[in-house]
């Protein structure tokens, strides 16, 4: 016992700094927040429903070309975007509503035919080829839209039920309060950059919250695991032990999978690229709250608990 009463809990004093980084996350909470209300989330034809095609060039031909010769179409609102090598571009448009779906698909039918054969006649010395064409209606777009945030509300229920049966009920607000930091803050970040939310960057965030999930179950165990031999040394000992023990566990964890996702982030495009791209600033905000947000959280339930029984 008296060996146990002598250990250091270890090199770092991560609970220490928690109030100040806890004060540093929810600022970054609450400026996410605020951000996407009022900039607003940029969503994708996934979610807002229209009409996607993407056309290769094998000569160089510009932006500014191409977006000119779409708007002379007069279709309304119409996107162009390159990727890739800079030859390759992507050209959104949300279409025209007739009184029927059926006259709203001959409208829809006619207008990516004339941006089919314009592109082709006008860029005919550039060999333009049409790789694809994606288009979702609005009540389809809105429906995923509704699922995909209900699927994160759900996803964060059954998170708070596992983690408070698996542990504790003092465990389980700092599991979700967590994972909520990440997906805000991710989700932000992504936005901010001026990159598009569909279904795709849904999953990636889903896939987040997972990740970040692993990292803050396998704290927890060990938080568990090191109160049962340190109860007489302060519950914020037994935090800052049971994080500095598994600190190079979670730096060798989360910094291959950063790496193989920015690698993906680096060579890849398209989609992939921005998936990844959503994966490496959700690893960066996952492992710090897993060791700033989430322990000191348990700590803050502890002390709360403390107060209770003694009043």
């Amino acid at each position: 016992m008296a060996n146990l009463k002598n250990e250091s809990f270890g090199r770092f004093d991560f609970v220490g700094k928690a109030w100040l980084f806890g004060g540093i996350s929810l600022i970054l909470v609450i400026a996410s927040l605020i951000y996407l209300a009022v900039h607003g989330i940029n969503y994708g034809i996934d979610f807002k429903g229209g009409t996607e095609i993407q056309v290769k060039f094998e000569k160089p031909v510009t932006i500014d070309d191409i977006r000119k010769t779409v708007d002379d179409l007069k279709l309304g609102e119409v996107g162009v975007q390159s990727f890739g090598e800079g030859n390759e571009f992507i050209v959104r448009f949300q279409g025209k509503q007739g009184a029927t779906d059926k006259e709203t698909n001959e409208i829809l039918n006619k207008d990516i035919g004339q941006i089919r054969e314009t592109i082709t006649k006008t860029f005919e010395a550039s060999g333009p080829e049409i790789r694809r064409i994606d288009t979702v209606g609005p009540q389809v777009g809105a429906e995923l839209k509704r699922n995909g945030l209900l699927a994160v509300f759900y996803c964060l229920l059954v998170i708070l039920i596992y983690v408070a049966l698996r542990f504790d009920y003092k465990f389980a607000p700092g599991a979700v309060l967590c994972l909520f930091h990440d997906a805000v803050i991710t989700l932000a970040v992504f936005v901010a950059v001026g990159k598009e939310v569909n279904v795709s960057i849904l999953a990636a965030i889903m896939t987040l919250i997972g990740f970040s999930l692993n990292d803050t179950i396998v704290v927890f165990d060990r938080i568990r695991e090191t109160e049962g031999h340190y109860r007489d040394r302060g519950f914020g000992f037994v935090i800052n032990r049971s994080i500095n023990e598994m600190l190079v566990r979670t730096i060798i964890t989360s910094g291959t999978t950063f790496i193989s996702a920015l690698c993906l982030y680096i060579f890849a495009d398209g989609t992939v690229e921005d998936i990844a791209f959503s994966i490496c600033i959700g690893i960066f905000f996952g492992t710090y709250s897993s060791i700033y947000v989430a322990a000191p959280l348990v700590l803050l339930m502890e002390k709360l608990n403390l107060k209770k029984a003694k009043a």
